[in-house]
């Protein structure tokens, strides 16, 4: 499997059999994500900066609801959670998906907002790689990511969703999220990270993967230098 992020919340993910492409992004929201091809897309809200579906190529399945799915060999879970701490009232729902593909299960959050119910939690758990959003405002921030990933314990975290040199949104940078992480279990800057069961293979910036425990030695298989937070 490989994992590219193309900008924002978007991720190709792609696997032998099908590629997904997650929440679209516009050029208006600050980053150039291409023309990417996919079989499927998954869309977490409504937002423009998470639904840009003409952008993207070939002739895609649109998974925007929650559900069980099974397209081209992937099985995809849509989590019905909220894009705030008040059940929708202020932002409305937010839709996190579970891709199952090769033995690995990857968890795209979305605009997440809250932390999760038991229930959600069980619902994601076993995963292989949290997408999570970390710059807050409109999202969950660093702080309650944190938490958010003790809970539902991945083996590898990518963070998304944060303040970078082209971002129009009013996020937090990456290092308020980085700050709880030893060095030691921070991959070096990812921008494509070739994913197996047995480890991670992390290439070129500007994303980064951590290990998801803080206390724990980086998966076997995990390649690159240690940075620390910038």
């Amino acid at each position: 499997m490989e994992i590219v992020w193309l900008g924002h919340s978007c991720f190709r993910i792609r696997g032998r059999e099908a590629t997904v492409v997650t929440d679209p992004c516009p050029p208006s929201s600050g980053y150039t994500m291409g023309k990417p091809t996919a079989d499927i897309v998954t869309v977490s809200h409504p937002h423009e900066n998470h639904s840009y579906v003409k952008g993207v190529a070939g002739h895609p399945v649109l998974i925007e609801r929650p559900g069980e799915y099974e397209i081209h060999g992937a099985f995809l879970t849509g989590v019905g959670t909220y894009h705030d701490t008040s059940k929708g009232a202020a932002r409305g729902p937010n839709v996190a998906f579970v891709v199952e593909m090769e033995d690995l299960r990857v968890c795209h959050l979305g605009d997440l907002g809250h932390t999760p119910t038991p229930n959600q939690v069980e619902e994601m758990s076993g995963v292989s790689v949290l997408l999570i959003p970390v710059g807050g405002n409109t999202t969950i921030d660093g702080a309650t990511a944190a938490e958010v990933v003790n809970l539902i314990e991945p083996a590898i975290v990518i963070p998304m969703h944060y303040r970078t040199e082209v971002t129009k949104d009013e996020l937090a940078p990456l290092d308020r999220f980085l700050k709880g992480w030893r060095k030691t279990h921070l991959f070096s800057s990812v921008w494509r990270s070739r994913i197996y069961p047995g480890g991670v293979q992390p290439e070129h910036p500007p994303g980064r993967a951590l290990s998801a425990k803080a206390s724990a030695p980086a998966p076997s298989g995990a390649q690159g230098r240690c940075p620390g937070p910038s």
